[in-house]
C-alpha cells in the first residue's frame, strides 16, 4: 500500500518507509559534526595555535596520538623560543627544512582527506583516519605559523 502512495507522488508515504535507517545516519553524522565543529571552533579562533590551553586541543581516539600531537606542540614551542636567538644561518637552515616538510604535511592531509571521501573503510579504520586528519591539519597550521615567523625574522636580519 505504501508503494501505491509512492507512485502517486505522496513524498510523507517515501519518508516514512525507512525511518530509522535516516535517523541513524543523521545521528552519526551530526555526531561527527559536532565533534569537528568543535576541533574547528578552537582551531580558528586563535592565530597562533601554541597559545591554546591544553583543554582547547583536538580529542583524539586514541591515547597515542595525543601524546603524538602534544610532542609537536611541545616542539614548536621551542622553535619559536629558539627564534628570538637563532643565528641567520640555523634560521636558514629550518626555514628550508619546514617549507619541505610542509609539502609532505599536505599531501599527507590530502591523502586522509580523500580516504574519508571514498567512505571504504571499517568503523575503526575511519575514526583512526579522523585522528590523523586532525594531527595533520594542526601540525600545518602550527608549521605555516612557524614560517610566518622565520620569513619576517629573516626579511628584518638581511637589512
Amino acid at each position: 500500500m505504501e508503494d501505491n502512495n509512492a507512485n502517486n507522488g505522496d513524498a510523507q508515504s517515501t519518508i516514512v518507509r525507512s525511518p530509522s535507517r535516516i535517523n541513524l545516519k543523521q545521528k552519526a553524522s551530526q555526531k561527527e559534526v559536532d565533534r569537528f565543529a568543535k576541533f574547528n571552533k578552537y582551531g580558528k579562533s586563535y592565530d597562533d595555535i601554541l597559545v591554546m590551553e591544553e583543554t582547547q586541543y583536538p580529542e583524539f581516539t586514541l591515547a597515542k596520538n595525543k601524546a603524538r600531537f602534544l610532542r609537536m606542540v611541545n616542539w614548536y614551542k621551542q622553535k619559536q623560543e629558539w627564534l628570538e636567538v637563532a643565528p641567520l644561518s640555523g634560521l636558514t637552515k629550518l626555514f628550508k627544512q619546514q617549507t619541505k616538510e610542509l609539502e609532505g604535511i599536505r599531501s599527507c592531509k590530502m591523502d586522509y582527506e580523500m580516504e574519508l571521501e571514498l567512505d571504504t573503510l571499517t568503523p575503526s579504520q575511519r575514526a583512526y583516519r579522523k585522528d590523523e586528519l586532525r594531527m595533520y591539519e594542526m601540525h600545518e597550521r602550527m608549521a605555516v605559523s612557524l614560517i610566518s615567523k622565520m620569513q619576517l625574522k629573516l626579511k628584518s636580519g638581511r637589512r
